[in-house]
C-alpha cells in the first residue's frame, strides 16, 4: 500500500463525517477527493479508523455493499431513505 500521511486520513474522515443522512459517497469518489493513490487505501482507512463515522454511506462504485457487510449496511441506508433495488444502492439518485 501506499504511504498515508494523517493528514490524508483525517481528510477521508471528514469526507465521510459530511455525507448527510439519505446519500452515498463511494470509495472511489473518496480517494479522487483527497488524492489517494487508490480506492482501496480508502478502504484501508475505513477498515481501521471508522467507528465514529457513518461508515455505511461509503460504498463500492457498483453500489453493491461487500458480502461480509450487506445485510448491515444495507438495513442502515434503507434506515435513512437511501434508494435500494435488489440489495444494490441507486447510484444516481443517492450519491452526492
Amino acid at each position: 500500500m501506499a504511504p498515508v500521511t494523517e493528514d490524508q486520513v483525517e481528510a477521508v474522515r471528514a469526507l465521510v463525517a459530511a455525507i448527510p443522512p439519505g446519500s452515498v459517497r463511494t470509495y472511489g469518489d473518496l480517494s479522487s477527493e483527497v488524492g489517494l493513490a487508490s480506492p482501496r487505501i480508502v478502504g484501508w482507512i475505513m477498515r481501521t479508523d471508522s467507528a465514529d463515522l457513518p461508515w455505511h454511506r461509503v460504498v463500492p462504485a457498483s453500489g453493491r455493499p461487500a458480502s461480509g457487510l450487506r445485510s448491515r449496511q444495507l438495513e442502515k441506508l434503507r434506515a435513512e431513505g437511501v434508494p435500494i433495488v435488489d440489495d444494490r444502492v441507486v447510484m444516481k439518485s443517492a450519491r452526492l
